[in-house]
């Protein structure tokens, strides 16, 4: 048995948002601070510069991390690597190769209590579920999930895509039914999500930080013609075609 006191309950502490086993937190000020940085923490905190930490439940589920998230754990919690033999450890290998995520990412089981390391990028709480049960995802974002959820390395649909754009060719997907839980560069409230119907999206930059996996990712020319596209002044955009939806961020 064990009691946590003066956490989630402080009145410095709120809970922003719950979804299946993940709770996230913020902290709406920096107590912690020295004379000298008092006014630059003040000024953070009113325009929403807070440290933001996730609370995982594992007796609702078990829970796979990036590496190197966890800050602290209590009650029956055992880390493992999640690995299920030298075929899953070599398909892990060279999957963190081409999506630049790591490796290995531990998985959590027990019915304690996990909580990670605090970040001042902002928490999504994600149902798969609502996204057909397939996202793929911008580099970077992972932080956790459902450990039943699948992990996979999804390919862009044609390699001089990801050339002419300088960009990876591969990006991590997940597949399945569950929460996932990712690190955001702003915050929901400033996200665009767009649902496509047989339909083309056209971004200009690395703006979408999430896409259905039913979609086509390609990087193409603004206008059908290189003249066109000198004309447009834009060049190269990322091209997003067929059924689904894509999270997106205003700036990029």
């Amino acid at each position: 048995m064990y009691s946590i006191a003066n956490y989630t309950n402080n009145d410095d502490i709120r809970v922003v948002s719950s979804m299946g086993p993940f709770t996230v937190i913020e902290y709406l000020r920096d107590l912690s601070v020295m004379p000298q940085n008092a006014q630059q923490a003040y000024f953070a905190s009113e325009m929403n510069v807070r440290k933001r930490q996730v609370i995982c439940d594992l007796s609702q589920a078990n829970i796979t991390l990036q590496a190197g998230a966890m800050q602290w754990m209590v009650g029956n919690v055992n880390a493992t690597t999640g690995i299920k033999g030298v075929g899953d450890l070599f398909g892990k290998a060279v999957r963190g190769k081409v999506t630049g995520e790591s490796a290995i990412k531990p998985e959590y089981t027990g019915d304690g209590t996990l909580v990670l390391e605090p970040t001042y990028r902002h928490i999504l709480l994600i149902n798969v579920a609502d996204w057909n049960g397939s996202i793929v995802l911008e580099d970077g974002l992972f932080l956790a999930c459902d450990a039943n959820l699948k992990h996979k390395a999804v390919m862009r649909s044609s390699l001089s895509s990801a050339v002419a754009g300088n960009e990876g060719l591969f990006n991590l997907g997940i597949q399945g039914n569950g929460v996932l839980c990712l690190e955001s560069p702003c915050p929901r409230e400033e996200l665009i999500e767009v649902t496509l119907q047989n339909d083309v999206l056209k971004i200009d930059g690395n703006m979408a930080i999430a896409w259905s996996g039913s979609l086509d990712f390609t990087v193409e020319r603004s206008g059908k013609s290189l003249i066109g596209s000198a004309a447009s002044g834009e060049g190269l955009v990322n091209v997003y075609r067929g059924t689904g939806k894509v999270l997106m961020s205003p700036v990029q």
